[in-house]
């Protein structure tokens, strides 16, 4: 590939002089041996012809080179104490990103969420505590991560593999697929039950005594007793132990039950991405039963009126209803 030399003074000013002379941007690349791209935006980021000056457009192109160049939030402390504030809140960038391109709280900024994580990891814009309040706590920026996570197997009787789930429910087109799972708290002696809608991502996040599968057997049968009949089609599971009245929650609540196979996490994406989602709020060795059923009323709201990427920027609440 060959190497890219920037446009010289010279060549700046050869370029003003063939636009006096009125010469295409095509004739001027030619006499100077570039591409006539570049020449052409030169000409244009730099006042168009009419406006073209050789020496102010190189002094522009010398200060645009200069590194390290300050962030965004460093020549905005109004911005950069508004998004701290909003991480400390537990708000992921790319929701502060959309929720202030939108107005939603007051405020209206185009900043990305890319740019919220490097002034955080880098220190450049946002206090060094703003990193904390992220979610997953890493040292850098990661960007393609697959997360690690296996799952303990239990003998669970006879059960219905997820491989005969419905195609449908894969399809996503569909209400009443759904995905679950707990969450545990510090030293595993706390628990919260989330379920997934698999077509619109909405939530339901449950408390529930213990893990002792009587009293996720009474949690979650309440819960899906909230939800109509005719919206309980599916539920995936793993191969927790917690669930080992499976048999006795489909028949009580109309619903065909699936469980995943061993150690594979990745069969229910819905309800393992929405996790990393409420461990915000209830982060790994959290006493979780130290939240009340309001609390996580509070948590399951916020999460389903995030506007989602994967929903064309709407709300997992909108798209249910």
């Amino acid at each position: 590939m060959p190497v890219r030399v920037p446009l010289s003074m010279e060549d700046r000013e050869e370029i003003g002089l063939g636009i006096e002379r009125g010469e295409s941007g095509r004739q001027i690349a030619v006499g100077l041996g570039r591409d006539s791209s570049v020449v052409n935006r030169e000409i244009a980021r730099n006042g168009g012809r009419r406006g073209y000056r050789a020496t102010r457009a190189h002094q522009r192109a010398v200060r645009l080179r200069c590194r390290p160049k300050p962030t965004r939030l460093e020549t905005d402390p109004e911005l950069a104490a508004y998004v701290a504030e909003r991480l400390r809140l537990k708000d992921s960038p790319m929701t502060i990103s959309i929720e202030l391109a939108r107005g939603v709280h007051g405020a209206t900024e185009s900043i990305s969420h890319e740019t919220i994580y490097q002034c955080a990891y880098r220190r450049r814009g946002l206090d060094v505590d703003t990193r904390q309040c992220f979610h997953l706590k890493r040292r850098r920026r990661r960007h393609r991560n697959e997360p690690d996570r296996s799952t303990r197997a239990h003998s669970l009787g006879s059960f219905t593999p997820i491989a005969e789930r419905p195609a449908v429910a894969l399809e996503r087109v569909e209400l009443g697929h759904f995905e679950g799972d707990l969450i545990t708290g510090a030293y595993n002696r706390s628990a919260k039950i989330t379920m997934f809608d698999r077509a619109s991502r909405r939530l339901w996040l449950r408390t529930t005594s213990s893990k002792s599968a009587d009293d996720v057997f009474d949690a979650l049968v309440a819960l899906l007793d909230e939800i109509p009949a005719g919206l309980r089609r599916t539920l995936a599971w793993d191969q927790g132990s917690e669930l080992a009245r499976h048999a006795e929650i489909a028949e009580r609540c109309g619903i065909d039950i699936y469980i995943c196979d061993k150690n594979a996490p990745w069969q229910r994406p819905t309800n393992e991405n929405g996790n990393a989602l409420v461990r915000r709020w209830m982060p790994r060795g959290t006493n979780l039963n130290q939240l009340t059923n309001d609390d996580c009323h509070r948590i399951e709201h916020r999460i389903n009126t995030i506007p989602r990427r994967l929903l064309g920027w709407a709300t997992a609440l909108d798209t249910y209803n």
